[in-house]
């Protein structure tokens, strides 16, 4: 023990450099630069650790912070023995230095591959940038849905108040209709001789109105059809039996169904007629119905065309059945009311029944834009029960 702690038995290691005075500055200055960067390197990796609690390993580098500062601690040293030589103790440095330098490459080894498995500075500015890439491509997609979103709201908007307008127009044609088969029914019961008559001719009338409207409802994308469609449905029902003695003639015409409503009823009056007095008793009559329209005046290039000034014809004409008809010397009754008056007032236009020496002829004259379906028409308030109650009521 004494040989620890006399260390003057041994001599300073100046004498091993013969105290020559460069040589000893050179030991002392080397040795004292080592020391101070051996302190300073642990110090800035404690830092790092303390100020990034994420940093991988922390463990090796605090070994690695104490073997640094150990081999300063050292070199510290080797400046004092040259001076005083305490060799013991500096001999106790060197084994702690040497243990934490073993425990370190030791623990180094193992983490060889994880350390190897890192990814690389290259790897992590591949990564950050395909990350940046999926960032902005999620952002472009968020932008077209909410520009998809949007769109579809703004869309929404539109079809809401489409059908907003379309129900509030399907309520009203549905009163104008029950209205109009609310005075049918009473016009149809003043005129009639007994229940049964009664009943024949409101159901047929009732029918008429519906196929009407049905077909409208059915052409097309919009409550349109065409006059041909209307024309065929009310006579194929009516007139299944005699279809080869029928011709129906005419160009294509839109029609609304307000239009179709009204002319559905004018055809199942003359079908029935003709079902009563001509086709029916008599089997060389025919029926031709035939219909036409003059093209809407346009005014200047580039105006539009005026409906107004254009006019819709349809024709009813019977051949073979002869001059005289018993319908003809009775009491008009409300399906003739019906005919030449209701009919043509509802479309604002006219109608004339004659009988002729080959056979009837009915003609109804009318706006071409009472027949064309127009959406501003649709919402007047027309009521047609009150046209006909007040003007046509017996």
């Amino acid at each position: 023990m004494s040989n620890f702690t006399d260390i003057w038995q041994y001599m300073p290691h100046g004498m091993c450099l013969l105290w020559q005075p460069w040589l000893v500055v050179l030991w002392a200055g080397s040795d004292l630069l080592i020391f101070l960067s051996y302190s300073a390197i642990p110090i800035a990796l404690l830092t790092v650790l303390k100020r990034r609690g994420d940093v991988p390993h922390g463990g090796l580098v605090m070994l690695f912070a104490s073997f640094i500062l150990l081999c300063g601690i050292t070199h510290a040293l080797s400046i004092v023995t040259l001076w005083v030589p305490i060799y013991p103790q500096l001999g106790l440095i060197k084994l702690a230095t040497g243990l934490v330098s073993c425990v370190t490459a030791l623990a180094l080894f193992r983490l060889i591959p994880t350390l190897v498995a890192l990814p690389s500075p290259a790897d992590m500015a591949a990564a950050n940038a395909r990350l940046r890439g999926e960032i902005e491509a999620h952002k472009a997609t968020l932008a077209s849905l909410e520009a998809t979103v949007e769109a579809r709201t703004a869309e929404l908007s539109r079809v809401n108040a489409v059908l907003a307008v379309q129900a509030r127009e399907a309520v009203h044609r549905s009163g104008n209709l029950l209205s109009v088969v609310s005075s049918i029914a009473q016009q149809s019961a003043r005129s009639a001789q007994g229940k049964d008559e009664f009943l024949a001719a409101l159901q047929g009338r009732i029918l008429a109105l519906a196929d009407a409207t049905r077909t409208v409802m059915q052409g097309g994308d919009g409550p349109s059809s065409d006059v041909e469609t209307v024309v065929r449905t009310q006579l194929e029902k009516l007139l299944p039996n005699v279809r080869e003695r029928v011709t129906i003639a005419g160009p294509a015409v839109a029609i609304g169904s307000e239009a179709a409503q009204q002319l559905g009823l004018a055809l199942h009056e003359l079908a029935t007629n003709a079902q009563k007095y001509s086709l029916g008793p008599v089997d060389a009559a025919r029926v031709a119905v035939s219909w036409s329209f003059e093209e809407p005046v346009s005014y200047g290039s580039g105006s539009p065309a005026d409906p107004d000034g254009a006019t819709f014809r349809l024709t009813w004409q019977e051949y073979g059945a002869g001059p005289a008809r018993d319908a003809e010397t009775q009491v008009p009754g409300f399906g003739t009311r019906l005919l030449t008056r209701v009919i043509p007032t509802m479309l604002r236009g006219s109608a004339h029944r004659e009988f002729t020496e080959v056979g009837l002829v009915y003609r109804l004259e009318v706006p071409l834009s009472a027949i064309l379906p127009d959406p501003a028409q649709s919402g007047e308030s027309r009521h047609a029960a009150e046209i006909v109650d007040r003007t046509f009521g017996v």
